[in-house]
């Protein structure tokens, strides 16, 4: 058995299409527990890392930081006679093992999937764009489809409302 504690630089495009990332240079602590078993080698630990990206909501940048559990077996090639390899399979290569992959899987699965600045952000008024927790009573005059052509009426000039009410009027 043997403990390894390494910092690593992330790799380029450790995120969620550019929601949400680990910066690309950004340090990822690694804690690993390495044990020989008869299968191969059993590595567990943990990786942390910080983030960023953009609220959902009002696309204000926000960060924070991951710790993920990682636990993978890495087999010895020889330990699988008759058995095709599969490109998900991990093995021992030259008393090597690749930790890339399952901290990359761990990592953006733990990543929010839609990260918010705090949780009750408003976002953004769907109108205009104008954030609503800058003005929380942010609104829009709006008129029913439906009364539209009345509210027409109201607008027009040619309106005789100023009549008495007592009924149509004859055009001349």
């Amino acid at each position: 058995m043997r403990r390894v504690s390494r910092d690593v630089p992330a790799p380029a495009d450790l995120g969620l299409g550019g929601v949400v990332e680990a910066p690309e240079g950004t340090d990822v602590e690694l804690k690993v527990r390495l044990e020989a078993v008869m299968e191969g080698v059993l590595a567990s630990g943990t990786a942390r890392t910080s983030f960023s990206g953009e609220c959902v909501r009002c696309l204000d940048a926000v960060g924070g930081e991951v710790v993920v559990d990682i636990q993978e077996l890495y087999a010895y090639p020889e330990n699988e006679p008759g058995q095709e390899a599969g490109e998900d399979d991990l093995f021992v290569v030259e008393d090597k093992i690749d930790l890339e992959q399952p901290v990359r899987d761990a990592i953006v699965l733990a990543l929010p999937s839609a990260p918010v600045c705090r949780e009750d952000c408003p976002g953004l008024c769907s109108e205009c764009g104008a954030r609503l927790a800058d003005d929380p009573s942010h609104t829009h005059e709006k008129t029913d489809p439906r009364w539209a052509a009345l509210a027409e009426l109201l607008t027009d000039d040619t309106n005789e409302s100023g009549s008495s009410g007592a009924g149509p009027t004859e055009e001349k």
